[in-house]
């Protein structure tokens, strides 16, 4: 059953779920905005939620308990080695169908994302809004030398299953396949939120290894290194990469100029 929801506003969007009572999704930290009080909210680590722990094992014995316990602890592994939280927020209805509401961290745009089992999606690692729980979750490395490569983006987050997954990226969001395009296209490795499990996710190097490079990467800010997207699929990309922004935001730290637009009303002058 696809999960209700409407996503609202637009230059920082969010959405409100619908959830009949029993149903739940889980989210991650720090993107729970409110929710109406017949909305349990518990926090839990790993994917599972209140009570599946525990039934799964009792009912496949000691053998199913240290199969839990192990897969549960490679999940909390995964996460930590990813810079991620290890726990998530689980919202179940409760007498009645409820609401609650979630947001990504930066101003933008969200999409609701469909999984019916046959097909996958990879999603950068911010981009994870919340999902219902019957979407399962991993953690994707796309090898050291890929993280390597692109200082960001090698680890990648997987969903697969049956049910809605909700993700949110920085500006506004660009749908390509790049079967329409050759069969490749390459990527800011910033730009990429997710794509479908045909499209194969590859960071290389853009041209030689040398001082011109270099120079261009220490002064001019670019990077030696793209992502590279291929096959016949979808491909959703951001407008506005985290790196550009926070480089944006930090340029104007200390900036007091009196002088700019708004300096007469709102600046600050220096000495």
């Amino acid at each position: 059953m696809t999960l209700a929801h409407k996503i609202q506003g637009e230059s920082m969007q969010m959405v409100v779920v619908q959830l009949d009572d029993g149903q739940r999704v889980y989210a991650e930290a720090g993107k729970f905005l409110w929710k109406t009080v017949n909305v349990a909210v518990e926090t839990r680590l790993g994917k599972a939620g209140p009570g599946e722990a525990e039934a799964a094992p009792a009912q496949a014995g000691t053998a199913g308990l240290i199969n839990k316990a192990v897969k549960t602890g490679l999940e909390m592994g995964k996460r930590h080695l990813a810079g991620e939280s290890v726990a998530f927020q689980h919202f179940t209805a409760r007498g009645g169908s409820g609401l609650a509401a979630f947001a990504g961290t930066l101003p933008g745009t969200m999409r609701a994302i469909e999984l019916d089992g046959t097909m996958g999606w990879t999603a950068e690692k911010d981009a994870f809004v919340c999902a219902e729980s019957t979407v399962d979750f991993d953690i994707a490395f796309q090898g050291w030398k890929a993280g390597r490569k692109s200082g960001e983006g090698f680890v990648l987050e997987k969903f697969t299953g049956v049910g809605t997954l909700l993700i949110a990226g920085a500006g506004n969001f660009i749908e390509l396949n790049p079967a329409k395009y050759g069969g490749t296209i390459e990527v800011d490795t910033g730009c990429v939120v997710a794509f479908q499990d045909s499209i194969a996710y590859e960071v290389k190097r853009v041209g030689a290894l040398n001082s011109q490079a270099l120079v261009a990467a220490m002064f001019a800010g670019q990077g030696l290194s793209v992502a590279t997207l291929s096959g016949d699929g979808t491909v959703i990309l951001q407008s506005m990469t985290y790196d550009g922004m926070a480089n944006a935001l930090f340029a104007r730290v200390g900036q007091h100029d009196s002088t700019g637009i708004t300096g007469g009303i709102f600046g600050t002058s220096k000495g």
